[in-house]
């Protein structure tokens, strides 16, 4: 991906800066500071946000932190006097402020990407709902996590309902910030309902304010404040839904009396790190997934039991080696672990089902992993990420049919979610298997569209066009690919990518052979 402010281009894949077209010296942490900063550039970013993600959460001095700052301002023309590109927002931290224009790699400049606007999604048959991210009150841009969790845990607990059809939450989270009319979020979301509210964290006491939103009338069906100390957090969210529930089918609500059903760590510290940790597994990205690992061992330490901080960390590890980020091998033992724990700690958690299901797939024990991820929607129908990682299950097992049926319905309950670069490149790759070329090669290019540096898409790509007898899109798509993934060849594609038959894999490895990979 590439970055254009100014006379400036800052290149994601290839770790370049250019002035016009002279390359500018950057050291690496500078260069992942200023990453991380345009990235980052709706919101205030602060000194504990840079740590985590640039350090890797290492303790830095503020000295070394300020000369990194001055060095990146200096890179890119700015000062601290000027701050027109970098700008110190006092007590806060730092944003940057200049006009950007993205670039995905591929493609001619100059012109600012506009995203296309979407037909409205069809309502499904069951009540459907989005909430949105609570708004941090706080006045503390360090406290967006803890708004971002309260919501997060409300759209879990609303999931495992499966009479609801619930937006999985990087769909809904991408209103974040943004003047959205409630109408238009409803439209592409497809829902009839939006939750919304606030969040104000203030010492040990907690404000959370509450709103059911019926779209179709205009009108909120339900809204509610709660005043409490930050121990019963839970309980409040909880109460929230239980009065969504109540208010959205009251007759099903008073048949099943219902209850959340919770397994609540044991400490409030290790459940702030949890949610820190998710803010960076979401974002897709490999610094990130270290972060993200990093904050939730952090957890497991202080709570040994916690299930879906076990879950998740097993979950992360799976991911890094699935993306190329880590070799499958040195992963999967520590990941097995991690997913057997979560399990014994609380066995109706999906996150330890669906962390399971990827350690069985990666491993090949194929029937296991299916089990696993069945069992994880189940217990939470509405869970995206396990609807999509189902169906690269039955694609590498050769059921491709069912395997892209899976895939679009992680798509439809997240519409709109860095994930949907991945759901898009199981379509495409269940299309391969079913040697469907030209729509393998549709859904890969749409998923490389969602996310350049997914390279799941780009292998799809490549392999499509080489089956496809397309020799210079097939050309093309490997040099994409081995931007993307530079480890990638034959043998890596033989011994990591876990297919159930032996026709699938001579299959894929024919079409990385006619599109000229050794």
């Amino acid at each position: 991906m590439q970055f254009l402010f100014g006379d400036h281009t800052l290149d994601d894949d290839r770790r370049e800066l250019l002035r016009g077209s002279e390359p500018i010296a950057v050291e690496p942490q500078v260069f992942d500071l200023l990453i991380y900063l345009v990235q980052n550039r709706d919101r205030v970013v602060s000194k504990d946000d840079l740590i985590a993600s640039v350090w890797g959460g290492r303790v830095v001095s503020d000295s070394t932190l300020t000369s990194r700052i001055n060095a990146a301002r200096k890179a890119v023309g700015d000062s601290g006097v000027k701050q027109k590109l970098i700008r110190t927002i006092a007590r806060k931290g730092l944003r940057f402020v200049g006009d950007v224009h993205i670039r995905p790699m591929g493609l001619e400049p100059p012109a600012e990407i506009h995203e296309p606007s979407r037909a409205a999604l069809p309502l499904p048959d069951r009540p459907a709902i989005a909430v949105l991210p609570f708004l941090n009150m706080s006045g503390d841009p360090e406290h967006e996590y803890f708004s971002d969790g309260i919501s997060e845990d409300i759209i879990t607990a609303l999931s495992k309902l499966r009479w609801f059809f619930v937006i999985a939450r990087n769909s809904s989270f991408t209103y974040k910030g943004k003047a959205v009319h409630m109408k238009q979020i409803a439209e592409e979301l497809g829902v009839g309902y939006v939750v919304e509210g606030s969040v104000r964290k203030s010492g040990d006491r907690v404000r959370i304010t509450a709103q059911l939103n019926d779209v179709a009338t205009g009108s909120h069906i339900w809204a509610e404040r709660y005043d409490r100390d930050i121990a019963d957090v839970f309980a409040v969210q909880d109460e929230i839904t239980e009065a969504i529930v109540a208010a959205i089918e009251p007759q099903l609500y008073a048949a099943e009396n219902f209850h959340a059903q919770r397994k609540a760590p044991d400490s409030m510290d290790a459940w702030d790190l949890v949610m820190r940790a998710l803010s960076h597994y979401w974002r897709v990205t490999r610094q990130d997934n270290v972060v993200a690992q990093a904050l939730l061992e952090k957890a497991t330490v202080i709570d040994p039991n916690y299930g879906q901080a076990l879950g998740v960390l097993a979950a992360s590890q799976t991911f890094s080696a699935h993306m190329g980020w880590a070799d499958m091998a040195a992963v999967v033992p520590t990941a097995e672990r991690a997913a057997l724990a979560a399990i014994r700690a609380d066995g109706e958690d999906p996150w330890a089902h669906y962390a399971l299901g990827n350690v069985y797939l990666f491993t090949r024990r194929f029937d296991d992993s299916l089990a696993e991820f069945e069992l994880a929607l189940q217990l939470n129908p509405n869970f995206s990420l396990a609807q999509g990682y189902y169906g690269l299950a039955l694609a590498y097992c050769g059921r491709w049919q069912e395997a892209d049926l899976a895939a679009r319905r992680a798509l439809r309950l997240s519409p709109r979610d860095p994930f949907s670069a991945i759901y898009c490149g199981i379509a495409a790759y269940s299309q391969y298997v079913g040697h469907n070329y030209d729509e393998a090669m549709r859904l890969a290019r749409e998923s490389i569209r969602l996310r350049n540096d997914f390279v799941g898409g780009h292998r799809v790509l490549t392999a499509a066009a080489g089956m496809a007898g397309q020799n210079e899109v097939a050309k093309a798509a490997l040099l994409e690919l081995r931007r993307a993934q530079p480890n990638i060849c034959i043998d890596w594609i033989v011994n990591q990518m876990p297919f159930k038959r032996d026709v699938d894999r001579a299959h894929y490895v024919e079409g990385f052979r006619r599109a000229g990979m050794q």
